[in-house]
């Protein structure tokens, strides 16, 4: 529908310092990028910067509390402080830390998470910087690379806290990684595309989100999520009753700020990210209608919409911290393996049965690489999703963990004590 996005607005085209000086190539493909790369950047970095306002100010909310407020008016200008007194702070290096890789590895960290944002469909036609055909793969990629930022630090610092944070972090990845490429399967079989622009366009076409036939995919996605950018109450490579601060323990000054950046950032993306595959992205039904596709209205309302649902979704991680409880890290595991997997595995496989269902009863119809559902069909895939999908799986999942006493404290026996107590004493 809209195939020109790559290409510089008319607009922008047409500025007089810049139409007669610049060729139409290097415009579209040379200044234009690099205009939307530097947008980006101050956006995503002034909003990151914000974030930590924002959840310092709901965990006041939460705990009755009034929250940062000295600095500016109701303390917004406090990230400007933060980030001041985080220059100013002395830059501390371990004696026997590998210096090289110590100094490396929060910039690893940091540069992975903002390279994965120029793939997001930020908003309709020019609203997007990139749209490669492999984009969900390409952000699962990056990201995943950016846990080798943490794993280095952590093991550089030579510090035990700091490699058993690391150590943590790892092993995390690698486990809830899984479950969150499992979830998005469930969806990518209706959009049939790995590009993120073209999936909103699929479900514009289709005029309906993905969450509703995936609600099981969108729950799973969500607390791998979270647990993938070390969030309560997945935050175990940086517990402090247990270790400190966990592999940023040696890290001070803007080293340390880095560190959070990329924290934040990975947040953002997640977020991003479901709502892209599950929450339409930038589609909102009725947005067509009061703005004429493809206008310079229509793209900055649709990137109004697609921030609007991305911080719906990072006041959830917000609300969850301050909510839940740390879990244990044997608890983090289980819930990864135990549960998260097989119930991804499961819902693929009812998911495409049920597709290959409605299209034998003549309710769905694939062609041309895209699907299109009759009435029945939306009835149909909706009420198999929360009717059948739902607790099926729930069944699944109490069968496999029928043994299982770790998440039933009351059922936890206490360790036989064999050493014997004087009284005396």
């Amino acid at each position: 529908m809209y195939l020109f996005f790559l290409t510089a607005p008319t607009w922008f085209s047409k500025l007089p310092i810049l139409s007669d000086r610049i060729d139409p190539m290097v415009m579209d493909y040379v200044v234009w990028p690099l205009v939307q790369i530097g947008a980006l950047l101050f956006v995503v970095l002034t909003l990151i910067a914000y974030l930590t306002l924002a959840e310092r100010k709901i965990s006041a909310w939460i705990q009755v509390r009034i929250g940062p407020n000295r600095v500016g008016p109701e303390g917004l200008l406090q990230p400007l402080a933060d980030g001041i007194k985080l220059l100013l702070k002395e830059d501390l290096i371990p004696l026997k830390a590998d210096k090289e890789i110590f100094v490396i590895s929060p910039i690893i960290a940091m540069v992975a998470a903002l390279v994965a944002l120029a793939v997001i469909p930020w908003g309709a036609a020019w609203g997007t910087i990139s749209n490669i055909d492999i984009g969900l793969l390409f952000i699962l990629a990056v990201s995943s690379f950016g846990v080798l930022g943490i794993i280095l630090g952590g093991w550089a610092s030579n510090s035990k806290y700091s490699l058993l944070g690391a150590l943590r972090s790892a092993a995390q990845m690698v486990s809830y990684e899984v479950a969150m490429g499992l979830a998005l399967i469930g969806a990518l079989m209706f959009t049939k595309t790995l590009a993120l622009q073209d999936m909103v366009i699929s479900q514009e076409r289709l005029q309906i989100w993905n969450i509703l036939f995936q609600p099981v995919g969108f729950l799973i996605y969500l607390i791998s999520g979270v647990a993938e950018t070390n969030r309560a109450p997945f935050d175990l490579p940086e517990a402090e009753s247990e270790l400190v601060a966990g592999y940023h323990t040696e890290y001070s000054g803007f080293r340390f700020s880095l560190f959070f950046i990329a924290e934040y950032a990975n947040m953002l993306i997640v977020s991003a990210i479901a709502v892209t595959v599950f929450l339409g992205g930038w589609y909102l039904p009725g947005l067509s209608y009061l703005f004429a596709p493809g206008s310079t209205l229509f793209v900055l309302a649709s990137i109004g919409v697609f921030g609007l649902k991305t911080l719906a979704l990072l006041y959830l991680f917000f609300w969850l911290r301050w909510s839940l409880p740390r879990y244990r890290y044997d608890q983090l595991m289980e819930l990864s393996w135990k549960w998260m997997i097989p119930a991804a595995l499961a819902n693929i496989v009812l998911t495409a049965s049920f597709l290959v269902l409605g299209q034998e009863l003549g309710l769905i119809v694939s062609q041309n690489n895209s699907l299109k559902f009759s009435i029945g069909g939306y009835v149909f895939l909706i009420s198999t999703a929360f009717i059948i999908t739902v607790p099926l799986i729930w069944i699944i999942l109490g069968q496999i963990n029928q043994r299982s006493r770790d998440f039933n404290l009351r059922e936890v026996q206490p360790l036989p004590m064999n050493r014997k107590v004087n009284k005396n004493n």
